[in-house]
């Protein structure tokens, strides 16, 4: 990865991450426990720039306080979050040529000060009738607007499981399993095509012993000093 990429990675796929670290309040629900595996498609709402943008996959597995969030771009190859749910920290994997770095927690303040806006959005939620079949699973409809701004979107969801796992939108009274994230490319559309409820291994949450623990700062630090040579 050089430092060309890296920008890129800050510009185009900030959404990716983003959207793992906020905080979810939700509604007082009691959800179901899940330990398992989650796999979401991500592909442009668009279909000319489908052509243009290849659809990626993000990865979720879970032993229901832990979640390790896996995401794939050609020009980076895989990000990790592993992200604590009741401690609300994380920490981002990421490889830099040689170099193994685990970002630690204030990357999320950091990457919403790169897109120059680290204002929290807030959103309307309004639930609609009927229900839509997702891998066989019986899915909610829910309209879900920002406050200001009069363009709704409808997202499917799952009401008996939590969205910590996800966190796409504060507020959501369940799981997002069909969504939908405004990108600097146009809307890419959100779609769970697996679910698998197994205990996982504990090794997926820990961090490697050959990542160096770094703040966001270090990292930017460390990344300009070696495309400076």
């Amino acid at each position: 990865m050089n430092l060309k990429h890296f920008y890129i990675f800050l510009k185009f796929n900030t959404f990716i991450i983003l959207i793992t670290l906020i905080s979810t309040f939700t509604f007082g629900q009691n959800y179901e426990s899940f330990q398992g595996k989650l796999v979401y498609s991500i592909e442009m709402a668009d279909t000319s720039l489908q052509r243009m943008i290849p659809s990626t996959i993000m990865t979720i597995y879970t032993n229901d306080t832990i979640v390790r969030i896996e995401n794939e771009t050609n020009q980076l190859g895989k990000q990790i979050i592993i992200k604590h749910t009741i401690l609300n920290k994380s920490i981002l994997l990421i490889d830099n040529k040689d170099t193994h770095y685990a970002i630690q927690t204030d990357l999320s303040k950091k990457l919403e000060n790169v897109q120059g806006d680290s204002t929290k959005i807030q959103y309307t939620f309004k639930k609609k009738l009927g229900k839509i079949k997702i891998l066989n699973l019986k899915a909610n409809r829910m309209s879900v607007g920002v406050v200001g701004q009069d363009k709704k979107i409808e997202i499917l969801y799952l009401k008996q499981m939590s969205p910590k796992y996800i966190d796409a939108f504060e507020g959501i009274p369940g799981l997002p399993v069909r969504y939908y994230i405004k990108t600097e490319y146009g809307i890419a559309v959100y779609t769970l095509i697996f679910i698998e409820k197994t205990p996982v291994d504990k090794d997926l949450f820990g961090i490697p012993s050959n990542y160096k623990r770094v703040s966001f700062d270090q990292f930017l630090d460390e990344v300009l000093k070696e495309n400076e040579k």
